[in-house]
């Protein structure tokens, strides 16, 4: 279990974010028009999961504009921004905030993809939501960087995150 903050007060997920050097855990999450989407279909790119409590928070938002400007500009690159938002949710805030360069993915159906990833919340007012974290892949799905907030109301390392997609 990790341990981290909510609000300054103590909170922990089930477990640990895949190590580095590691295949990361194939998945299937739900996008805006309810098709499924699996880690496997992005085999031969980069990914960033950039994944969150709820799009309707402030850092959570932030974290998508962010992600948005930056990482989605970078070569064979794709960011994945996940949470257990229903994916109309998440529709509702691309539309509203222009962004395009970043694919939504919801983990509504199921909550599997936090339990495999360990990253779900197991106690606090979030409980069996997504911690904020950052997890980076090469084009073989093998994890160059993670990251879990230590405060969940901060926003994570942007600028260590893109880097390990440049230092592979």
């Amino acid at each position: 279990m990790a341990k981290i903050t909510l609000g300054g007060t103590p909170v922990e997920t089930i477990g640990q974010l895949p190590k580095v050097g590691e295949k990361a855990p194939d998945f299937t999450l739900t996008l805006s028009d309810l098709s499924t989407q699996k880690l496997s279909d992005f085999e031969g790119h980069k990914v960033v999961l950039n994944i969150f409590p709820s799009v309707d928070t402030g850092t959570c938002a932030t974290s998508v504009r962010s992600f948005n400007k930056e990482a989605a500009e970078m070569e064979n690159t794709k960011v994945l921004c996940i949470s257990r938002d229903l994916p109309f949710a998440q529709a509702r805030f691309c539309g509203a905030e222009g962004i395009e360069n970043v694919m939504m993915l919801s983990d509504f159906k199921t909550g599997q993809f936090g339990k495999d990833y360990g990253l779900e919340f197991a106690s606090g007012p979030f409980e069996g939501l997504h911690s904020r974290c950052v997890v980076v892949l090469d084009e073989n799905g093998i994890v160059q960087y993670t990251e879990q907030v230590q405060e969940v109301a901060d926003e994570p390392n942007y600028k260590a995150s893109l880097y390990a997609l440049l230092d592979e």
